[in-house]
């Protein structure tokens, strides 16, 4: 019966939605937008953002690369397009870094997405036995999968770090011209018997404030490989938890009975290794985990290499579709969300890009759901559609997705449309307790969605903070907040025994005077009714019948 309720009220919202949306909300896109509300129910919403533009290599001006005249000029056969490219990173919202793996080359782009810079080699000594520059004063790149810049605290330059996977280093160097980038450190396999992998592929590297590096490293998966800023092996930071499943709660049990030859010959349950992960600006350190998991799947760590978005705590923290098969309707196939990359911008707002689906997941710094927005397809010409999406990136109100297929290998540049802005402005108070100030952005967001489950949250927060207890009940309670419910409903109760307070008062000094009446009556042997006249009454019957006149 509770099942059945949920899902009229689910759809009723939905219908709502469908209403008061625009019928030239999905025009522009290639995919149907949708938000969950709480009860886990995907119900049809507005796109919170568009495609603005996609860049490839020619839009870039990559041939560049191949002109004898030009700056940038690197050989007469240099490739005019991105190559099966991993990386994508924005330094100080004024330039765009781009990791052309197949290629073998780091690029740099303005804010207007033209080339300002090419990278194919590192000037320097290199201790990792990588090829040789044909001028033999460096060392080339072999297929870089990761790559991080920042001004570095020490020297005052700009420094990119990056993860070289085939030479098995990670490179920092200063950046010092259009062509050349200068060797300062690499950070090669750790020679400590702590570190037990055979091989060192580093896949994505960042540094933190005081120059230590974490380095993902494939098949290693007890959490990054951490570095001093002088290349010290520093031992593991925030390793992901096994998840728990039946599964591995039997092979425990059996562990504990079985013989030494058969626990040798089950199979260990070991954690999953992160697939990447991004830094804020307070230092803080976010995962993602590729592989289908719900344990640990998007992380936020700490200094000390704990999570604390931790749902062992009680708390509910949900990335990605919130069920474990989802059946697309648009593809007619069953999927598993597939997380693959994370970018967290200054705000903090967290993008997180599903590669299953090509979709990227887009939260507020509470891990609210803002909104969903891309989709996977076949089709290599549509927009805000993707084949292998793989990294997400974040240049002021603007999200890039970068794809790396061959067939297509550009940049997928995302803007705010109307509704986004709403949202964004909404959640922005929202997130600093500021409540009233987001009323008219959750209204004009309603005007849009009438389903959007934190419109009413939000609201209800604001009916909340101006004491209307009973108007946030009725909020709360079309989100299905619970909580917040509870909270509205307990001060309006406050506020209800407050306001009749006087009269509650006098009810309870009558009824207590006059059981205090009663109770010295029934001391002397009178009737309480003999108080109103019931003795007289009594006398006058008796009269009447002249028994004792």
């Amino acid at each position: 019966m509770k099942n059945s309720v949920r899902k009229l009220v689910s759809l009723s919202l939905a219908a709502c939605t469908a209403l008061t949306m625009s019928v030239t909300a999905f025009a522009d896109e290639p995919y149907e937008s949708y938000n969950y509300d709480n009860w886990d129910e995907a119900i049809p919403s507005q796109s919170g953002y568009t495609v603005q533009k996609t860049v490839n290599g020619t839009d870039m001006g990559l041939d560049r690369l191949s002109d004898p005249a030009d700056e940038l000029y690197f050989s007469e056969n240099a490739s005019v397009s991105l190559n099966e490219a991993k990386d994508v990173f924005v330094y100080n919202d004024s330039e765009i870094w781009v990791a052309d793996t197949g290629n073998n080359r780091i690029l740099r782009l303005d804010t207007d997405y033209n080339i300002t810079g090419r990278y194919y080699y590192v000037t320097g000594e290199s201790e990792s036995g990588a090829a040789k520059s044909p001028d033999g004063t460096g060392t080339a790149f072999n297929s870089p999968q990761g790559l991080y810049v920042t001004k570095s605290p020490s020297t005052g330059l700009e420094t990119i770090y990056i993860a070289d996977y085939e030479n098995s280093r990670v490179v920092r160097a200063s950046v010092s011209g259009p062509t050349e980038l200068t060797l300062e450190k690499e950070f090669l396999r750790p020679e400590e018997s702590l570190y037990n992998s055979t091989t060192y592929n580093p896949t994505k590297v960042i540094a933190d404030g005081a120059e230590n590096v974490y380095v993902i490293v494939k098949s290693v998966n007890t959490g990054s490989v951490q570095f001093s800023p002088d290349g010290e092996f520093m031992g593991y930071y925030g390793a992901n938890r096994v998840e728990v499943t039946a599964k591995v709660i039997a092979q425990r049990f059996w562990r504990k009975i079985a013989s030494n030859e058969q626990i040798r010959g089950m199979q260990r349950n070991v954690p999953i290794e992160y697939v990447n992960f991004d830094i804020d600006n307070e230092g803080f350190i976010y995962t993602v985990t590729e592989a289908p998991v719900n344990t640990d799947a998007v992380k936020k760590i700490n200094a000390a290499g704990y999570n604390i978005w931790n749902n062992a705590l009680g708390d509910d923290y949900v990335f990605g579709d919130h069920t474990e098969a989802v059946w697309d309707m648009a593809t007619n196939k069953t999927y598993a969300t597939r997380l693959t990359d994370i970018a967290v911008n200054e705000q903090g707002i967290i993008n997180v890009l599903d590669f299953e689906t090509g979709r990227v997941f887009q939260y507020d710094k509470l891990c609210n759901l803002i909104c969903i927005f891309g989709t996977k397809t076949s089709n290599a010409d549509q927009k805000g559609a993707f084949t292998s999406p793989n990294a997400v990136e974040t240049i002021g109100d603007t999200v890039i997705v970068l794809e790396g297929s061959k067939s297509r290998n550009d940049l997928t540049v995302f803007e705010r449309t109307v509704f986004g802005e709403d949202l964004h402005k909404a959640f922005s108070y929202f997130d600093e307790g500021l409540y009233v100030e987001a009323v008219p952005y959750w209204n004009e967001v309603i005007k849009r969605d009438g389903g959007y489950t934190y419109a009413h949250v939000g609201l209800g927060k604001a009916d909340l903070k101006n004491h209307e207890y009973k108007s946030a009940m009725k909020r709360f309670k079309i989100a299905n907040d619970k909580k917040d419910y509870d909270k509205a409903f307990e001060y309006y109760r406050e506020e209800w025994l407050q306001s009749h307070f006087t009269g509650i008062a006098v009810v309870i000094v009558i009824l207590f005077l006059l059981w205090i009446v009663k109770s010295v009556m029934r001391r002397r042997g009178r009737r309480f009714r003999d108080l109103f006249g019931g003795n007289r009454k009594n006398k006058r019957e008796e009269g009447s019948d002249g028994l004792n006149v």
